[in-house]
């Protein structure tokens, strides 16, 4: 990392959904108190399934990966199935990043076994009930942990 306090890629779902957008927007809050998050917009209540208003497709993939490139951990909501956050997510493992994907145990989804069985991702599994901010701590913690396994 090259600052005291690490740079956050946030990623959730947008075309996959904004039911959790509230979730989202309450998790960023909580992780800025560890450093700068890159997309804060996610939490958006103005950011609907179709995406952002203004910038084209190109646009927002230049940026997204600049501020993946930007980043020092990725903090991934993937309670909602997304085609953009499996991206993200895999190209933050090839760019060797720290990442924690956040998973509710109460979802009827079932976690992709490419997240799941990726040993570059940690998971760490939350209820419904869990506090925005001691799971945003338990992340970070996470994310900047050195015990000994492998990030890959």
């Amino acid at each position: 990392m090259t600052s005291t306090r690490p740079r956050i890629y946030f990623s959730a779902s947008i075309s996959g959904g904004r039911e959790d957008a509230p979730r989202y927007a309450a998790l960023i809050s909580a992780l800025t108190r560890h450093g700068p998050v890159l997309t804060e917009h996610i939490g958006s209540a103005d950011l609907s399934d179709g995406g952002e208003e203004g910038p084209g497709d190109r646009e927002i993939y230049a940026r997204d990966v600049a501020w993946l490139r930007e980043a020092d951990v990725v903090i991934a909501e993937v309670s909602t199935p997304s085609l953009g956050v499996g991206f993200e997510v895999a190209r933050a493992a090839v760019m060797g990043k720290r990442i924690v994907c956040l998973f509710r145990t109460e979802s009827e989804r079932r976690l992709s076994a490419m997240i799941r069985g990726n040993p570059a991702v940690r998971i760490l599994e939350y209820g419904e009930t869990d506090d925005p901010r001691e799971l945003a701590d338990r992340a970070m913690s996470l994310a900047l942990s050195d015990d000994g396994r492998s990030w890959v």
